[in-house]
């Protein structure tokens, strides 16, 4: 197995590392102690994103995108990663790619506006009674002649504040399965300005300042059918076929915060002396050092094969679990010994370490608990044998 990267893929990184330390890590400090990213700023290095040729680098060439494949694609989110959450994900935004499910009318009133630049999306299917049991959701849609109403609530929705549409997933039914009654699964994009459809402030986050949630409320919202993504019934399977390698993306920006809180432990291990000589050399701290470098490395190969197999076709739901478990739990350790080794100044603001290991708590929920990455991976070893 060849583990050389290619002379595009280093310019990949190089390119976004040097837009992320030179346009964003100047930002940070205003965004975690403000909590709020002014749109101003937003459009500024919204423009300088795209200037460098990283806006919607995860888009296909066909549509305005950078067309990487998916490794590729993973190294351009680690660099990313290193940096303030809100600060990359809305200045150098990245369309989810379910929006390419859409058909062409529907790419050109909602894909290509994002694409660029002019307006964000969101997505829309955890509720207050439904997290991790998407087909126990309770939000419902009903058709009514050639439109459907749409009622229920849904929360914790990213970035919906600035998005100008949802795709939001609502429950049309019921069938009977294996394990009982499970709702009938539609999607459809609803814009912001449609009657009955509100967008209210959600809560307020230990983790990624400035990167917001909202509560959305449907209150006999009414959508026309052209407003379906995929088929009527078949949001479930529009959801496991687009958004399955966000596990991934979320296991590469978790490996570039983990690779820069390596770094500054790493710096800080060799310049801070006590006793007489520099803390690397106790063997509490390099131990440390030796550990997190270790983990880290596995993390990343687990993430970078599930990124070469996706795109040989090969990829399996274990394959990208285990990347985002591995990484997101790195993540943890990396940062919390990184504090340990910076002492009572790892938690002080002036470092990006107490940032890092509070915005680690939360990728150990989205996109799939650690929990459900654990059963999707038990799942699959014991499947063929009758488990």
């Amino acid at each position: 197995m060849d583990f050389a990267l290619s002379d595009e893929q280093r310019m990949i990184i190089e390119t976004a590392r040097a837009f992320v330390e030179a346009e964003l890590y100047p930002h940070e400090a205003l965004v975690e102690r403000t909590g709020h990213l002014p749109m101003e700023l937003i459009r500024e290095l919204q423009q300088k994103a795209m200037n460098a040729g990283l806006y919607a680098a995860n888009m296909p060439e066909e549509v305005g995108g950078a067309g990487l494949d998916t490794l590729s694609w993973l190294l351009y989110e680690r660099e990313l990663g290193r940096a303030n959450y809100a600060l990359h994900w809305t200045c150098v935004a990245r369309p989810s790619n379910i929006l390419l499910a859409g058909t062409e009318a529907q790419k050109e009133k909602y894909l290509y506006p994002c694409i660029r630049g002019e307006t964000w999306d969101c997505l829309a299917m955890t509720e207050p009674g439904a997290g991790s049991d998407l087909r126990g959701m309770q939000a419902s849609a009903r058709p009514d002649g050639d439109d459907w109403v749409l009622n229920g609530t849904k929360h914790f929705i990213s970035h919906a504040d600035i998005a100008g549409f949802t795709i939001a997933f609502m429950a049309t039914g019921e069938e009977d399965t294996p394990r009982g009654r499970k709702k009938r699964i539609t999607a459809f994009f609803v814009d912001k300005d449609t009657k009955g459809f509100t967008v209210r402030d959600g809560y307020r986050n230990v983790s990624h300042r400035g990167y917001s949630n909202a509560v959305l409320e449907f209150d006999d919202c009414r959508v026309p059918a052209e407003n379906v993504l995929g088929e009527v019934h078949k949001g479930f399977e529009v959801a496991n076929t687009w958004l399955g390698a966000t596990r991934l993306q979320v296991a590469a920006t978790s490996l570039g915060r983990a690779e820069r809180a390596l770094g500054h432990a790493v710096s800080y291990a060799s310049e801070r002396r006590q006793f007489g000589q520099q803390i690397g050399k106790f063997q509490g701290v390099s131990f440390k050092l030796a550990d997190m470098a270790m983990e880290l490395k596995a993390a990343e190969l687990l993430t970078w094969e599930a990124g070469w197999k996706f795109d040989q076709g090969s990829v399996t739901e274990a394959d990208m679990a285990m990347a985002k478990l591995k990484a997101t739990e790195v993540l943890a350790m990396v940062a919390d010994e990184a504090i340990q080794i910076h002492g009572g100044m790892g938690l002080m603001d002036e470092l990006p370490l107490e940032r890092i290991w509070r915005d680690a708590r939360v990728e150990r929920i989205w996109e799939g608990t650690s929990e459900i990455q654990r059963h999707i991976i038990s799942r699959e070893l014991l499947r063929p044998l009758g488990g």
